[in-house]
């Protein structure tokens, strides 16, 4: 038999020199057989914590933490719980909404360097990759879930996704555990019991091993699926203009159309949000990409509204603007500064930018366009209204009221990113650029 503290301990090797090590704890035959291993190896113990995510959806559930709470100190293991919200948003089923609080949770949790385990095991693999198959889903959901993978500020370990159930039901009676049966866990109108009591039972009769077979699937999914998200990848990066977060369309279109859905996937991906189905993506290849250039049409997704704006697609946000008529004191120059609902602007040393000893001497605010403000431009004649430079660039209209404006002692000095009045910049001295964060808008 294979699973034993030692096999547990080789899957941690690599990650022995993480800070804190976490593990899910329902109370459950799984859990409490990955914890009761992992309290057998002394060299983890002290690092381990045991944590209990109280959805409130049984009745029973304080006392399911109760004795998740005796369990680790019979075994000598640190306990937290942590209660969540799981209650189903319209359109969400609950096994949904219960995964995407229990995930959050954890997520705040985990620090730099912080091991999380879930003890997900090969009958769970083949479940997974069943549902997802009669979803329709692509490479990546047919993948099921990996053994690793980087998880908020740490990682997330699944150490026993090669076990099967019935050798965790054997180490359970060799050491005579205690477990919590949750009664949901019998109800066939949730899809997964429904295809472990009913379905895999049957498919097993006529194909033995198939947890073995569908594993080795969802192997050869992965490998396929890494190697096409980084071609993928690499071509986003092309079409990709980092200061606007925007992809090209031109770009896009001229690659081959099987191509256009990984790239868009980067793309998304890069930007921080959830995948999108089936039915967005072909929304935004069908409405967005081929609309008429002068045409403005929205797909939404995940909060945000995927549109176009003459030849580059954006995300925006779906939020509250900030206040434009609120000014910013950055008080401390040589830090950043938060702007509320708006990101953060940063300093950069550079070679060519504004002179760090105007900076750091001049009185600095930030504030929001108000309407006729003009600025001098290195090696430009004249002054140059915001609102012909914003067309000229090519700045997206939504995008326009919102960009941060700096002023040192009264004067318009640069804006955001992109540009520096001629009368700050300098090419000789010692100096400093700025960079806007768009991504934290709501830090």
């Amino acid at each position: 038999m294979k699973l034993t503290a030692q096999f547990i301990a080789q899957h941690l090797a690599p990650y022995q020199t993480a800070s804190k090590l976490f593990i899910g704890y329902s109370g459950g035959v799984d859990s409490h057989v990955l914890l009761h291993l992992l309290a057998n190896i002394p060299a983890l113990k002290h690092k381990l914590t045991a944590v209990y995510v109280h959805h409130g959806l049984q009745a029973c559930a304080g006392d399911w933490a109760q004795h998740c709470q005796q369990i680790s100190r019979d075994l000598g293991v640190a306990f937290k719980r942590l209660k969540v919200n799981a209650q189903a948003k319209p359109g969400q089923s609950p096994e949904e909404a219960a995964r995407i609080a229990r995930y959050q949770a954890f997520k705040q949790l985990l620090g730099k360097n912080d091991v999380l385990l879930f003890a997900q095991h090969r009958d769970d693999q083949l479940e997974t990759v069943l549902l997802q198959l009669f979803r329709g889903a692509g490479l990546k959901g047919l993948s099921g879930m990996p053994t690793a993978i980087q998880f908020a500020h740490g990682t997330l370990l699944r150490p026993l996704l090669e076990i099967n159930q019935q050798e965790i039901k054997h180490y359970v009676q060799q050491h005579d555990l205690q477990w919590i049966d949750d009664p949901s866990n019998q109800d066939i109108q949730f899809d997964r019991n429904f295809l472990r009591h009913n379905i895999i039972p049957l498919l097993e009769q006529r194909w033995p091993g198939l947890d073995k077979t569908v594993a080795r699937v969802a192997e050869h999914c992965a490998g396929a699926q890494q190697v096409l998200s980084a071609n993928a990848r690499q071509q986003m990066h092309g079409l990709y203009n980092e200061q606007q977060q925007s992809l090209s369309i031109p770009g896009l279109l001229a690659h081959e159309p099987p191509s256009h859905q990984w790239i868009l996937r980067e793309w998304l991906h890069q930007l921080g949000v959830r995948m999108p189905t089936q039915k967005v993506l072909s929304a935004i290849m069908q409405d967005v990409l081929l609309a008429r250039p002068e045409a403005n049409p929205l797909v939404e997704h995940d909060g945000h509204t995927i549109q176009r704006y003459r030849e580059g697609l954006y995300l925006v946000a779906v939020k509250q603007l900030p206040d434009l008529r609120q000014v910013f004191a950055w008080t401390d120059s040589n830090k950043s500064l938060a702007l509320a609902n708006n990101g953060i602007l940063k300093i950069k040393p550079v070679q060519q930018g504004i002179a760090l000893n105007r900076w750091q001497q001049g009185d600095i605010q930030v504030k929001y366009r108000q309407g006729g403000e003009k600025i001098a431009l290195p090696n430009r004649m004249g002054r140059h209204s915001l609102k012909k430079l914003y067309q000229e660039a090519g700045i997206a209209p939504w995008l326009r009221d919102v960009i941060p404006l700096i002023y040192i002692n009264g004067e318009l000095a640069a804006i955001a990113s992109y540009w520096i009045n001629a009368d700050f910049y300098s090419q000789s001295e010692t100096c400093i650029c700025l960079l806007w964060d768009q991504s934290r808008r709501n830090d």
